[in-house]
């Protein structure tokens, strides 16, 4: 089982370098395939603590794999799984943020729902059982539709809890009010990002134009200092640099893939 999974693995990095390389739909798409399990196990959490179904959670976060697919740069060293998880994630608290609006339902809904709530609770007591929905219709004297209706309506406008567990781990919960990231935090994270895809361009450049920029961009030298370091002329740092920044803008340009 442990070959099994670390062959998997192997696998999924294989076709993540690929990807890298050369993007296409049809290995986007076996990438998705392989890494289902990461959006599943997500939208089964998630799906205990809010009223929205697992299938429109699981649709949700294969998004956010996807874009984790796009961004994934291989030569970074890091696991997939960990950088994908919080794309996953993002998608879903996106999706129930949206989704937590308050709605307005007809007053006669509202008195419904209240009234059909203490009724539950007499009828639990006598059947010593959950009452179902026809028993509930029935003492309320309305179609089982019009009270499945009335509680759909009812549950729909409840805000999400902030409080509500979204990702437990074995000595830690992690609520959605912790995981909702505030502007900053993001701003930081992105920024963190365009960093690590910045760095990972510079690192794949041909040698001299990227001793070039790091030296004149990141180091801050002049050209002429740049120059005695690299063992040239500045006349040549500066073609250099111009190389290496055309090459840059062009790995740094999103993808722009052909829709299947």
């Amino acid at each position: 089982m442990a070959a099994s999974q670390s062959s998997m693995r192997s696998d999924g990095m294989e076709l993540l370098r690929l990807y890298h390389q050369k993007p296409s739909i049809e290995l986007r798409n076996k990438l998705v395939k392989l890494h289902t399990g990461l959006v599943r196990k997500m939208a089964h959490k998630f799906s205990h603590q809010c009223n929205e179904p697992y299938e429109d959670l699981e649709q949700i976060g294969y998004f956010g794999l996807i874009r984790a697919i796009e961004r994934f740069d291989p030569s970074q060293g890091y696991a997939f799984s960990s950088f994908a998880v919080p794309y996953i994630r993002g998608e879903m608290l996106h999706f129930l943020r949206d989704r937590s609006t308050l709605l307005k339902i007809p007053r006669r809904w509202q008195e419904l729902y209240n009234e059909g709530q203490k009724v539950r609770k007499e009828l639990a007591e006598i059947l010593g059982r959950p009452p179902k929905d026809s028993e509930i219709a029935k003492q309320l004297k309305v179609s089982v539709q019009e009270w499945q209706e009335t509680k759909l309506a009812a549950q729909n406008r409840m805000p999400l809890s902030l409080d509500a567990t979204v990702v437990n781990y074995i000595d830690c919960q992690i609520t959605l009010g912790e995981a909702l990231p505030c502007p900053r935090s993001a701003a930081q994270q992105q920024q963190q990002e365009e960093r690590q895809q910045l760095q990972g361009a510079i690192n794949m450049l041909e040698e001299k134009p990227r001793m070039a920029v790091e030296l004149v961009f990141l180091k801050e030298l002049s050209r002429k200092d740049a120059a005695k370091k690299i063992g040239t002329s500045p006349m040549t740092v500066t073609r250099y640099l111009q190389k290496g920044i055309n090459d840059l803008m062009s790995m740094l340009q999103p993808q722009v893939l052909p829709t299947a």
